[in-house]
């Protein structure tokens, strides 16, 4: 049975239409990072347009992001490192093993979730004031973050332990996951914020039940008998053995978002220095709308991966260059389309997040400049996830840190030194560093493509 079905999958992989195949694979991946999208933005969409605070409230939530973003970046770490052991435990036949590797996970999980939940309970106002908080909005970003990581236990197994679901195939399950999680949150955000008047407060309890509800259906499943994979209480003490590879093995995906939260420390505070409160308002929405603009890419390169990979495995590399040119293809029509809405209804976008007409004018004026190289998205995500899926993962990830370590994050301080409007300088060292980035990344893949496919498409005679 399994032979027939891993011949199926040869088959289709390797000899259908790249077109249907891609569409097929990339819808469903569209479909979770749009949800996903939606779980991220949702709070920052009803806040801003509570009546007359909104815009300090916006701007105090968008403050507490990089937080956010380390506390799930903790959740990658363990879930990016140990479902692929898993996976290969699991095709080696080692279910004992695989379980273990599932016990050690959790238990870490819940150990990081008690750290990190008492770091930014103890030390949050600090934290939130080196990261860009003011006096006008510290109250905001402090009553957000008090709740929200209270919630962290629920945010590390609704996210950690999903992967474990998907790792066995269990698709449906882990979409529901975050379906069933981003599907309350948008229902429980505008009861709590605007009925029961508890303003951010209601949006991080809305978020914070949302990602408990989540991580109760996970566990649910993992407890359950229609999982390979069971969470047992002999798997859980912790075995230096186990969760060294795993680190190991997640560090990659850690480090790639962990180095986002420093990114958005980086912009926050230069843009207070320059800007004040409203310049970081306008960041809050262009960093949303940035998800928006990102995320179905990443969909779509997800969708395209296996066929990439599957045919390079496969020494088919006609077909490895016709899916990564559609891929390209799709990216660029994608990002191009987008980034002429942005330059021509910008106020569109604008206001899907906030009311406040003083807000509305910066944040308007800078996505014109912040956002300028989204037409360049296309190309770097594209080349960028090509070089992983033909298992150039390195490669991928300097890439990746090539645009925010090496040029982003420099530019934000080096640029407003030779500008007039410092304001202008800050915003202007994002879209630099996607075009530069962008080409570099081009220039890396052909080269690279060139030699390295040539080269193997001539020792295998095809």
């Amino acid at each position: 049975m399994a032979r027939n079905h891993t011949k199926s999958k040869e088959q289709d992989l390797g000899r259908d239409s790249i077109g249907r195949l891609m569409f097929s694979l990339a819808v469903p991946a569209i479909t979770a990072q749009v949800v996903n999208m939606l779980y991220n933005i949702v709070d920052r969409m009803y806040i801003g347009h509570i009546p007359e605070t909104g815009a300090a409230a916006l701007t105090g939530v968008g403050i507490t992001f990089p937080i956010i973003l380390l506390i799930m970046a903790f959740s990658s770490l363990v879930a990016m490192g140990g479902a692929p052991q898993a996976a290969i435990a699991m095709g080696e036949g080692d279910l004992p093993k695989a379980e273990k590797i599932l016990g050690n996970c959790f238990t870490t999980l819940l150990g990081f979730s008690a750290v990190l939940t008492g770091v930014f309970l103890i030390f949050g106002e600090p934290i939130l004031r080196a990261f860009g908080a003011s006096d006008n909005t510290i109250e905001y970003a402090l009553s957000y973050l008090q709740i929200y990581v209270m919630g962290t236990i629920f945010v590390q197994i609704a996210l950690g332990m999903n992967m474990f679901i998907t790792t066995q195939g269990f698709a449906t399950v882990s979409m529901l996951t975050v379906v069933i999680g981003a599907a309350l949150n948008i229902a429980l955000d505008p009861l709590f914020i605007f009925v029961f008047h508890l303003g951010v407060r209601g949006a991080a309890l809305a978020t914070i039940l949302s990602q408990g509800v989540s991580a109760v259906w996970v566990l649910r499943f993992l407890l359950g008998s229609k999982s390979r994979l069971r969470i047992r209480r002999e798997n859980l003490p912790v075995k230096l053995k186990i969760m060294v590879p795993v680190m190991a093995l997640g560090v990659s995906p850690f480090i790639m978002q962990s180095t986002e939260s420093l990114l958005s420390v980086a912009l926050n505070t230069s843009l207070l220095r320059y800007g004040g409160d409203s310049a970081v308002g306008a960041y809050t929405v262009l960093a949303s709308v940035l998800q928006i603009v990102n995320l179905p890419m990443q969909g779509l390169c997800q969708g395209a991966q296996p066929i990439t990979s599957f045919n390079y495995g496969a020494r088919n590399f006609d077909r490895v260059k016709k899916s990564v040119r559609l891929l390209l293809i799709c990216c660029m029509a994608y990002g191009i389309l987008f980034w002429l809405a942005l330059m021509l209804v910008p106020q569109l976008f604008a206001a899907i997040f906030i009311s406040d007409q003083a807000l509305m004018e910066i944040t308007v004026w800078a996505m014109r400049i912040f956002l300028f190289g989204v037409f360049a998205f296309g190309a770097q995500c594209g080349f960028q996830q090509s070089f992983l899926a033909l298992g150039q993962a390195k490669v991928s990830v300097l890439l990746a840190l090539l645009r925010k370590i090496v040029l982003l994050i420099p530019l934000i301080y080096i640029l407003p030194m030779f500008f007039e409007n410092k304001l202008f300088g800050v915003f202007v060292a994002e879209p630099i560093a996607d075009i530069l980035a962008a080409v570099v990344t081009t220039i890396s893949f052909l080269v690279w493509s060139r030699r390295t496919l040539s080269l193997e498409k001539a020792g295998t005679g095809k």
